[in-house]
């Protein structure tokens, strides 16, 4: 039996709870990568996550799903929220985290479009954000860790593929419009397309430029950027 075959909960946030609280990988992985998993390694991320959802997830609206790739070691590696490192947690979505100060530059431009959607509250009512590996994948780098992608490696990408499936249609299951699916980053739309082409995920795919690129490559164009995600969103 796959693990995500079990998910309850009332609201769209409880489901959201229990599938995190019962992610695991325990599948292979090509040697020099390694998964975090912040619910199972970090004892205080459930309870911060738990928050989160509890607040912007408690009901059971629909929503569109905004899909990354996997997620950092700074942002939900951390937080057990895509996207959202402690700054942005604190600031935007009045959760403090005590125990851990992260910077995630993704994060940075997510939440300068959230703003000018309507703040946090009107962005989570419409957008559930996730990735179809939706645990932290890292590498060994010259005897340093550092972040990886699912698709980095083609030995990664098989060893990982049937899990994504799975992965995309609990996510789907929690209460996800799928007449169009929102993809952050040209070569995650490659991916994904194998992926939807298997499974019949989404009638529809988006391709939106990733957050980490328009920060670090286009931050003169933000508002341009800004606007083409809010337009797509509600489009």
């Amino acid at each position: 039996m796959s693990q995500f075959e079990l998910l309850q909960g009332n609201t769209f946030g409880e489901r959201v709870v229990n599938f995190n609280l019962g992610l695991r990988y325990d599948g292979p992985l090509p040697e020099g990568f390694r998964v975090i998993n912040p619910f199972l390694d970090n004892p205080d991320t459930p309870s911060v996550m738990r928050q989160f959802y509890d607040r912007f997830y408690a009901d059971n609206q629909q929503r569109r799903m905004l899909i990354g790739i996997n997620p950092s070691r700074h942002g939900a590696a951390v937080t057990g929220v895509p996207f959202t490192d402690t700054k942005r947690l604190e600031s935007d979505c009045g959760i403090s985290v005590s125990w851990a100060h992260t910077h995630e530059v993704s994060s940075v431009f997510v939440y300068d479009m959230i703003r000018a959607y309507g703040g946090a509250e009107a962005f989570y009512r419409d957008i559930y954000i996730n990735s179809p590996f939706p645990l932290a994948i890292v590498r060994d780098k010259n005897g340093k860790e550092v972040n990886a992608n699912y698709y980095d490696d083609k030995a990664l990408f098989a060893d990982v593929e049937d899990f994504m499936i799975e992965s995309m249609r609990a996510h789907i299951a929690l209460g996800i419009d799928t007449r169009k699916g929102f993809v952050l980053g040209k070569k995650n739309r490659t991916f994904l397309d194998k992926l939807n082409k298997r499974a019949q995920l989404f009638d529809e795919l988006i391709t939106l430029e990733h957050p980490r690129y328009i920060q670090q490559y286009k931050s003169k164009d933000k508002p341009f950027y800004i606007d083409k995600y809010i337009r797509e969103l509600r489009g």
